[in-house]
């Protein structure tokens, strides 16, 4: 059952939330084989000040085991 989380700056409206959100169960969908009713989707709003801190720091470099995809940056 997999859950994608997905954090990003403040700003996005719902609609476009919505959008991703449906991209994402499809790829998931079509990558790893799971029906629509296995797949859920949350995001996550985070002011740009606290990037670092709440996204970059613990789930970035903190858990580098788990990036499949890095980063082109570095907010430090």
């Amino acid at each position: 059952m997999p859950h994608v989380v997905v954090k990003l700056f403040s700003g996005k409206s719902k609609q476009q939330k919505a959008v991703l959100a449906e991209a994402i169960t499809k790829a998931v969908m079509d990558t790893l084989g799971y029906g629509q009713e296995s797949v859920s989707v949350g995001i996550e709003d985070v002011e740009p000040k606290d990037w670092a801190s709440r996204v970059y720091g613990p789930d970035i470099v903190d858990k580098p085991e788990t990036i499949f995809k890095k980063p082109g940056y570095d907010p430090r």
